[in-house]
């Protein structure tokens, strides 16, 4: 395995990791706070503690930043991968210039999200992230399967780090709502984005039975993949 290889396989092993494993600690705390909720809603005296709702919120914002830097991260290798092999900061130096604007730009308003205690910034920077990797997975360098996007690794990940951000951004929503309906938004496609990270584990080890090492994959692509063959070693 060379060096670009290892470079290829940061993003599953960042996923697999951090990513996954908070996944399972956030799903915990929520129902485990919904529980108490329901408890205490019904006059019961609960056992579960109160610090369980804080544990949620502060873990779903590691969740969030994690699956957008783990989205970035899966961009970054590709594209400046392929540029640098095809040549592009000759043939299209502007482009190259404005990809790295682009990651910046969305790493800079990310960060902000964080920070940002005012709705007004928490929307603009939120836009500007979201509309970052929308941008940056636009990028020719990416494959998408476009034409089988209902079973794509990059529309499940693109989906769920935008929902990601959403849910950073209606955080003071749910807290300020007394009907609870920004909650009953927040569970609904957190539940939504569970069934997308679900997809994401599936889809990322399928992909990584079709990614060859570097040095396979003169011999790889040679193959037809439509009807599954391969030409026969002379």
């Amino acid at each position: 395995m060379e060096l670009q290889d290892f470079f290829a396989l940061l993003h599953p092993a960042i996923a697999i990791i951090a990513v996954f494993p908070l996944i399972g600690i956030v799903v915990n705390r929520a129902l485990l706070t919904r529980q108490r909720r329901l408890q205490v809603a019904g006059g019961e005296k609960s056992k579960i503690p109160p610090v369980v709702g804080s544990e949620h919120v502060a873990i779903g914002s590691w969740l969030s930043g994690s699956v957008v830097g783990v989205a970035l991260l899966g961009m970054a290798y590709p594209i400046f991968s392929k540029m640098l092999s095809n040549d592009i900061i000759t043939k299209e130096p502007f482009r190259v210039f404005f990809v790295i604007a682009i990651f910046l730009l969305t790493i800079g308003s990310f960060a902000l999200l964080f920070k940002a205690k005012v709705k007004l910034w928490r929307g603009i920077f939120a836009t500007l992230t979201g509309m970052g990797l929308v941008v940056l997975g636009f990028q020719p360098e990416i494959y998408r399967r476009d034409n089988e996007w209902f079973v794509s690794h990059y529309y499940y990940g693109m989906t769920a780090a935008l929902l990601m951000i959403f849910s950073l951004v209606i955080i003071q929503n749910i807290y300020q709502d007394k009907q609870n309906r920004w909650r009953t938004v927040h569970i609904i496609l957190n539940c939504f984005a569970l069934l997308l990270f679900i997809g994401q584990g599936m889809t990322g080890a399928r992909d990584l039975l079709e990614i060859p090492l570097h040095w396979q994959s003169q011999y790889i692509y040679q193959c037809d993949f439509t009807n599954k063959t391969c030409p026969k070693p002379k």
